[in-house]
């Protein structure tokens, strides 16, 4: 199966964060332990510009219907907010709970780091928990080194977890 991916709109949104709210529960991706609201994630959508931290969806390539299902999504976010931190970003992959397993992370990243020369970055950072082996498997694949361990700074639901900084410079 080929996919494809094009800027969010405000339409897309909601099931940006339903996507996103489908994995709070597994306590794996994401340090947030309530879903979040539409709402909340406005100021966080609109600080995603194509030109320097663009947000895209991702649909499956061959769906030709006026609204395609979106089947993930993928962020750029800023590193440390300083300008002399510009060339670095991180970046987000959420993928929707029935499409996970199927490729779309593979091609999410091979699409972000393709894309990253072209919005001035060098160097693509990946936030990752310690005990979300699929995520890190995958950044691993794609040369992603491990540049930071910080262990047991995440607390879910009074279990210590540890983040892991994967990095790879890209141009």
């Amino acid at each position: 199966m080929s996919f494809r991916h094009r800027f969010a709109t405000l339409d897309d949104l909601p099931t940006i964060v339903a996507i996103y709210n489908s994995t709070v529960a597994s306590r794996e991706v994401t340090a947030d332990t309530e879903p979040v609201s539409v709402e909340s994630r406005l100021n966080w959508f609109h600080e995603h510009q194509p030109e320097r931290r663009p947000l895209w969806v991702i649909e499956r390539a061959d769906d030709t219907s006026e609204r395609p299902e979106i089947l993930g999504w993928i962020s750029y976010s800023n590193f440390y907010g300083r300008p002399a931190y510009s060339g670095t970003a991180e970046v987000s992959i959420y993928i929707a709970e029935a499409w996970r397993g199927k490729g779309i992370g593979r091609y999410a990243l091979t699409e972000a780091i393709a894309h990253a020369p072209k919005i001035a970055v060098h160097t693509v950072l990946g936030f990752i928990f310690g005990h979300n082996a699929p995520s890190l498997a995958l950044f691993r694949q794609f040369g992603f080194e491990e540049w930071a361990n910080f262990p047991r700074v995440a607390n879910l639901d009074g279990v210590e977890r540890d983040l892991i900084i994967l990095g790879k410079r890209v141009a």
